[in-house]
C-alpha cells in the first residue's frame, strides 16, 4: 500500500498538542451532506459563492481542525468546497484500501455531485499528496493547484522526518486534538482505533508519484512551505523547477508556477498563518 501521508501524523500530534486555539471562527456552510464516491460516501460542505476551490485537509485532520480560520476569509469572495477524506471526522470509516488515486477519483467524485466542472485545489501536508495526484490523473478538472507543505514522495521528506514516524502507534493519540474533533463530529466512534491502524499502516511504505508525472501538470501550481517545515528543500526546489519554475526571469517569460518559502514555520504553524495564507491563495488564484 501506499504510504499516503509520511510526515502529517507524527508532526501534527507532537505540535497540536501544545496549541490552545484549535478551532476557527465559527460560520455554517451553505451546503452539507454526503456524496458517494466509489463505494463510500464522502462528506462535504459548502461555503460562499463565487468561483470554486476545493480543500483538502491534513492527515487525521477534520474541516474545522484544519480550515476553520481560513474558510470564513476565503468565502467572503469565493465558493468553498471543504471534504473529509476516507474516515476523517463526518466521513465514515471504510475498509477499503486508501490509495492516492483512489482518494483523488473521491475528490472528483464530489465535484460531480455538486456539478463543479473545474475548480482551483488547495491541499495540505496529506492533502496536498492527494491533490498532486488529482492533477496528474485528472488535469482537466482543474484550474490551479495549491500544495501547502506537502511532497509527492517519500524522499521529499528530510530523512529524520521519515525515521520518526517508524514505530507509531495508534495510542500516541489518545486524547489528541484530532481525538477530540473525530469524536465531535465521527459517526461512529468506536472506528477511531481501525481508522488510526489504516492510516498508521500505510506510512510504513514508501510512494513516489514520479518525477515524469509532476513535469506533465500544466495547470498553474503554487507551492507553500515552512523554512522549518521538514521539507527537504533540494528536492522542493527540484519540484518547483519540474514545474518550470527556478529561472531567469528577467531574461524570459516568469513561470506561471510559484513558489513561496516563509520565514520561522514550521509544518503546523505554518497553517496557523491565516492572514498569510489567504494572501497568498487571493494573490495566485485571482
Amino acid at each position: 500500500m501506499k504510504n499516503l501521508f509520511k510526515f502529517s501524523a507524527l508532526v501534527v500530534l507532537t505540535v497540536f498538542l501544545t496549541v490552545s486555539k484549535l478551532y476557527g471562527q465559527k460560520i455554517k456552510p451553505s451546503e452539507s451532506g454526503y456524496a458517494p464516491a466509489n463505494g463510500i460516501k464522502v462528506y462535504y460542505e459548502v461555503y460562499g459563492k463565487g468561483k470554486p476551490v476545493v480543500l483538502l485537509h491534513g492527515a487525521f485532520m477534520t474541516i474545522d481542525l484544519n480550515w476553520g480560520e481560513l474558510i470564513p476569509e476565503l468565502s467572503k469572495n469565493r465558493k468553498v468546497i471543504a471534504l473529509e477524506l476516507q474516515g476523517h471526522g463526518h466521513t465514515p470509516f471504510s475498509e477499503r484500501k486508501l490509495s492516492h488515486a483512489t482518494l483523488a477519483s473521491d475528490v472528483t467524485k464530489i465535484m460531480d455531485y455538486l456539478k463543479i466542472d473545474k475548480a482551483d485545489v488547495v491541499g495540505y501536508s496529506f492533502g496536498g499528496e492527494v491533490a498532486y495526484q488529482l492533477a496528474i490523473q485528472s488535469p482537466q478538472r482543474l484550474n490551479k493547484l495549491v500544495i501547502i507543505s506537502s511532497t509527492y514522495k517519500t524522499n521529499g521528506w528530510l530523512p529524520e522526518v521519515n525515521k520518526a514516524l517508524e514505530g507509531m502507534k495508534p495510542d500516541l493519540f489518545t486524547n489528541s486534538p484530532m481525538h477530540t474533533a473525530y469524536n465531535a463530529v465521527a459517526p461512529d466512534k468506536t472506528k477511531w482505533t481501525p481508522f488510526l491502524q489504516q492510516m498508521i499502516a500505510s506510512a510504513g511504505q514508501p510512494f513516489d508519484l514520479g518525477d515524469n508525472n509532476i513535469s506533465k501538470i500544466r495547470v498553474p501550481v503554487l507551492i507553500i512551505a515552512g523554512d522549518n517545515d521538514g521539507l527537504d528543500k533540494t528536492e522542493l526546489s527540484k519540484t518547483y523547477k519540474l514545474l518550470g519554475g527556478d529561472v531567469f526571469a528577467d531574461m524570459g517569460e516568469m513561470p506561471k508556477s510559484q513558489l513561496a518559502i516563509a520565514p520561522g514555520q514550521t509544518h503546523v504553524s505554518l497553517m496557523m498563518q491565516t492572514a498569510m495564507i489567504l494572501n497568498y491563495l487571493n494573490n495566485f488564484l485571482k
